[in-house]
């Protein structure tokens, strides 16, 4: 969500000054592609970009099986594109682009997980989460100084830093609570997006209790930009719970669970110039590091 954020920023940046083509102001897809199309060249330039590599072994086939599923869904196809970034993440960028880092591929168990990571990324774009989540800022930041310039005047600039502080705070934690419905949505269309392409969404379920063994000192849920790992997990056996007719024939147990191409791992891993690109740095899942997608 983090990087949502820095994009949508960007989104403001590139508005204000002038920079897009009339044109693609007055689009909204032609505005997402062009987003897309910064990200990837940034990417590209910081050489993140893995054109090839055994991973892709991996990932193809079950983003197959997603795209049958999203790409009705959306303005332009969706592509999966692995990265090099010390953290397992996975992000969607406006324009259909959904990058998975090599971290993240090392640290899937099964493809149950790696798909429910897939599934729930494309649903930001569908959902258009980027540019609402422009539009959301926008509105608050308004709200926020309007209330601020009144306050300072009704007590003639006398608390203006406490108020100028409480303004700030206040505009954070609407934006916050706003980006972890985001994230709660994507859960919730990812787990049905897993399901109409035939994957089991238990996946997103399991992948969750792993990441909640790693971050001991995770932030109180109203300070974080995502859910917490148990909020999350609650909320998918709940939703799970209540649509039997999309998510009962699925099992919770996580024997049930296919494994990853084990074989596509370790020729990735015996080729020594992967190995030196690849190799994991120490404390790689610091706490609050901000591995989560």
């Amino acid at each position: 969500m983090k990087r949502l954020l820095a994009i949508a920023l960007s989104i403001g940046v590139a508005l204000a000054g002038g920079t897009m083509p009339a044109a693609a102001q007055s689009n909204d897809n032609q505005v997402e592609m062009q987003i897309g199309q910064q990200e990837y060249q940034a990417l590209q330039q910081k050489g993140e970009i893995i054109s090839s590599s055994p991973y892709y072994a991996i990932l193809n086939p079950i983003a197959q099986q997603i795209k049958r599923v999203v790409d009705p869904q959306y303005f332009h196809p969706f592509t999966f594109i692995l990265v090099h970034e010390t953290q397992p993440n996975a992000f969607a960028v406006p324009g259909g682009n959904v990058y998975v880092t090599d971290s993240l591929m090392k640290f899937v168990e099964n493809r149950e997980e790696l798909a429910g990571v897939l599934c729930h990324e494309t649903s930001h774009d569908i959902h258009h989460d980027v540019l609402h989540l422009y539009q959301k800022q926008q509105h608050t930041s308004t709200a926020y100084t309007i209330g601020d310039i009144l306050a300072n005047i009704a007590t003639g600039g006398r608390y203006s830093r406490a108020i100028d502080t409480a303004a700030s705070l206040g505009f954070q934690f609407q934006t916050l609570r706003y980006s972890r419905d985001v994230e709660t949505a994507a859960d919730y269309k990812g787990a049905q997006t897993c399901a109409a392409a035939g994957s089991n969404p238990w996946g997103m379920v399991w992948l969750f209790k792993r990441f909640e063994t790693l971050n001991t000192t995770a932030m109180p849920n109203f300070l974080s930009d995502h859910p917490t790992d148990e909020a999350r997990i609650a909320a998918l056996q709940q939703e799970f719970r209540n649509a039997p007719a999309t998510f009962g024939r699925f099992s919770s147990n996580m024997a049930s669970a296919t494994p990853v191409g084990r074989s596509a791992r370790a020729t990735t891993a015996s080729t020594p110039a992967y190995q030196k690109l690849t190799k994991k740095p120490k404390g790689m899942f610091p706490p609050g590091s901000g591995y989560k997608f």
